[in-house]
């Protein structure tokens, strides 16, 4: 559920008429609903109301400061992958003992930067990693706080692309492979084991391969007590997905419980790793096409959007729901709906029945706050888009589009031109 409906004929977020946030910031532009993501938040916060549990929201999704600002306001932390990250999650004002440090390619200025900092932990995914670690946290004269992502080798029925715990995938240590190295970092004097962790996927709709994962990380878990290890902490990760056509993932309600009735007698405080479940029907990107145009085989729909500001239909063939700013008009036509970008992969919906639209429409891409404008990019070098939150009947850039002079800023031409 969210906070993008229909008055009229007028498309809303929230109490604003997109029209007039359109005319007033231009397009393409990103538009959060604060209404929605509070709400998001609340239903998987109050899913886990009867154990100890934080949400660290995997800021990858969505990493504008307003949109982490609004879950730090409700007690979450962040889950990171890059120094930069870390960066964003501390000026938006984290509580650094909510913050995990996740991803297989940690720097050791990054890893200086985190220990430095006092997050809660990293998510530690390679036997190298592990040794790293523990020479800067030596080298600080702190301890690290660790665990190890586990792989568990669980097939979460999702894209390629998104799949993460099987055996073949680059994130973790195998699992038959993560007690011995557990034994080995409890050895080492400059890491402090508090946790073990996994994440199998993102935009997952069954419960069951959570299930499966727990029962895996149980009998480990076990193991390790047996070793005279004890953990504090279990971070689950995240990807529950969330329907951008036709999917019926399970509400965090539903989530919840079967995770809580798996995990009961465990004594240990739970971590989620949510990202495209707080923030994807959050947030829409609002386009205007430019022309239409009648090819021999196929109609297309050339707007003012492209690849570059939302690229998951080119990289994953992903679907965004197609809707008009205003419905004023029944026909419909099956078109593709194209970006200026030179690439014959610039596409953003494909073959798709939708509104006849004409030029100077506005068209809403749905569910577009995760992964949208945070893996934008300058190719064709075109400026990034606007951001807007929109709170009740106010709106507020909470980041301004860039100008054609950021597109250089940084760079210099060398003495010899």
């Amino acid at each position: 559920m969210h906070h993008f409906q229909y008055k009229g004929n007028e498309l809303y977020a929230e109490e604003v008429a997109v029209k007039d946030i359109v005319a007033s910031v231009g397009s393409p532009v990103y538009i959060y609903s604060h209404a929605t993501l509070e709400r998001h938040y609340t239903a998987m916060d109050e899913a886990f109301a009867s154990v100890p549990h934080t949400i660290c929201y995997s800021m990858k999704a969505n990493s504008n400061l307003a949109v982490l600002k609004t879950f730090f306001n409700q007690g979450g932390g962040v889950d990171i992958v890059s120094g930069g990250e870390l960066f964003r999650a501390l000026s938006a004002g984290v509580d650094p003992k909510k913050v995990v440090y996740s991803g297989v390619g940690k720097k050791d200025d990054e890893i200086e930067y985190a220990l430095n900092t006092g997050i809660l932990l990293f998510n530690v995914e390679s036997e190298e990693e592990l040794d790293r670690i523990d020479q800067v946290a030596g080298r600080l004269g702190k301890k690290a706080g660790i665990a190890i992502r586990v792989n568990p080798d669980v097939d979460p029925e999702t894209h390629p692309y998104i799949t993460t715990g099987l055996k073949k995938a680059k994130f973790g240590i195998n699992i038959e492979r993560s007690l011995e190295q557990y034994k080995r970092a409890a050895k080492m004097a400059n890491l402090e084991i508090i946790g073990v962790d996994c994440h199998i996927g993102s935009q997952l709709t069954k419960v069951a391969p959570f299930i499966d994962t727990i029962k895996k990380l149980k009998r480990l878990i076990e193991g390790l007590k047996e070793a005279g290890i004890t953990l504090q902490y279990f971070d689950l990760g995240g990807g529950l997905g969330i329907t951008y056509s036709d999917e019926a993932p399970p509400l965090p309600a539903e989530y919840g419980t079967a995770i809580v009735a798996e995990t009961k007698n465990m004594g240990l405080h739970l971590l989620f790793e949510p990202g495209r479940n707080l923030v994807g029907n959050a947030g829409i990107m609002v386009a205007k096409c430019l022309y239409t145009k009648k090819g021999d085989e196929k109609n297309f729909v050339i707007v003012d959007a492209a690849m570059n500001d939302l690229a998951r239909p080119s990289l994953y063939g992903s679907y965004h729901g197609v809707q008009a700013v205003r419905k004023d008009q029944q026909e419909t036509i099956v078109a593709d709906i194209v970006g200026p970008i030179c690439e014959s992969g610039d596409f953003l919906a494909k073959d798709r029945e939708m509104p006849a639209f004409k030029q100077d429409d506005l068209i809403a891409f749905m569910s577009a706050g995760a992964y949208g404008f945070t893996m934008s990019s300058n190719y064709n070098s075109r400026p990034r888009a606007a951001e807007v939150m929109v709170k009740g009947d106010s709106f507020f850039v909470v980041r301004e589009r860039e100008k054609v002079e950021d597109l250089v800023r940084g760079e210099k031409l060398p003495s010899f031109l």
